[in-house]
C-alpha cells in the first residue's frame, strides 16, 4: 500500500497517474500500445481502453495512425495552474526579474521533490539562451546548485547510499562526497556546482529559509568562460541581496497553505 494516510489506493487512479508519469517522461518519444502495456505489467485491452479515456480528455495525444501515443495539452494546463496558484512562486518572481536584470545571467526558482529539483521560473540570460526551457523539468538534487543548496538544510543522514548517477565527470557520486560538499555549503551560506550538471556552466544556489527545512532555492548559473572572480563575488553579493528580500517577503505568505 503506498503512503496514502491508510487509505487503500485506488488502483485505477494509480495505473492513470502511473502512465502519464511514462509518457511525459519519454519526452518526444511517443510510444506504442505494446510498450505501455508491457512497462506498466497491464492487459493490452485494459491500456487501449485507459488511453482512449485520456485521449477524450486531452491527457494523451495519439498521432492521425492512432498507433502512437504521447503527454496531452491537458497535463500543460495543468501545470500551470499549479504555478499560478502557488503563492511562493508568485511572491518570488519579482525578485527573479531583479536578479536577472542586475547580473544579466541565467536565474532559476527550484523546489526540492524527494531527491530531485522541480523549476518552477526561469530568467534566461540574453547572452546565453537555452533551446528548451528547464520550467517543469528535474534535475538529480545531488548534481546542481538547486539540489545541493537544499540538501544542505537537512542532516546528512537523510542522504541516499549512493552511488548517484553522474550527469558530468564532475558530478559528485559517492555520499561522501557530496557530504563533504554539502558541508561547504553551509560554512559558506550557498551551494555551487562547478559543472557538475552542465559541462561548461557554474551554479550559485541559495536555499529560500521561509519554510523549515527549506523547500525552495534559488540559482545563478554563468557559463564558465565568463566567469570571473570578480564576477563571482558580484554574483554572490547579489544573490545573497535577493534571498534576503524574497525572505523579508515571506510574512505575507502567512495565511498560504502549507502543502505536504
Amino acid at each position: 500500500m503506498s503512503d496514502t494516510g491508510g487509505v487503500r489506493e485506488v488502483k485505477s487512479a494509480a495505473r492513470t497517474v502511473e502512465l502519464l508519469e511514462v509518457l511525459a517522461a519519454r519526452g518526444d518519444r511517443p510510444a506504442r500500445l505494446q510498450e505501455l502495456a508491457d512497462q506498466l505489467s497491464v492487459p493490452r485491452s485494459s491500456m487501449y481502453a485507459l488511453l482512449q479515456t485520456l485521449i477524450s480528455r486531452g491527457w494523451v495525444r495519439t498521432d492521425v495512425t492512432g498507433s502512437l501515443y504521447g503527454i496531452g495539452i491537458s497535463a500543460l494546463l495543468t501545470g500551470t495552474g499549479y504555478l499560478d496558484s502557488d503563492p511562493r512562486v508568485r511572491t518570488v518572481r519579482p525578485f527573479l526579474d531583479q536578479a536577472s536584470e542586475a547580473l544579466g545571467e541565467t536565474i532559476h526558482l527550484g523546489r526540492l521533490d524527494g531527491m530531485d529539483v522541480a523549476y518552477l521560473a526561469t530568467r534566461e540570460s540574453h547572452a546565453y539562451l537555452r533551446t528548451i526551457s528547464r520550467v517543469g523539468r528535474r534535475l538529480p538534487a545531488h548534481a546542481g546548485a538547486l539540489g545541493k543548496a537544499l540538501l544542505a538544510e537537512r542532516p546528512d543522514e537523510a542522504l541516499p547510499p549512493g552511488p548517484y548517477a553522474a550527469l558530468t565527470p564532475n558530478t559528485r557520486t559517492t555520499r561522501a562526497s557530496l557530504a563533504a560538499d554539502l558541508a561547504a555549503t553551509r560554512e559558506r551560506g550557498h551551494a555551487v556546482d562547478r559543472e557538475e550538471s552542465v559541462i561548461g556552466i557554474v551554479g550559485f544556489g541559495f536555499a529560500l529559509r521561509y519554510d523549515t527545512p527549506a523547500q525552495d532555492a534559488i540559482s545563478c548559473s554563468v557559463p564558465v568562460a565568463r566567469l570571473t572572480p570578480g564576477h563571482e563575488e558580484r554574483i554572490v553579493a547579489v544573490m545573497r541581496e535577493v534571498r534576503a528580500g524574497i525572505e523579508g517577503a515571506a510574512p505575507g505568505l502567512a495565511g498560504a497553505p502549507h502543502w505536504r
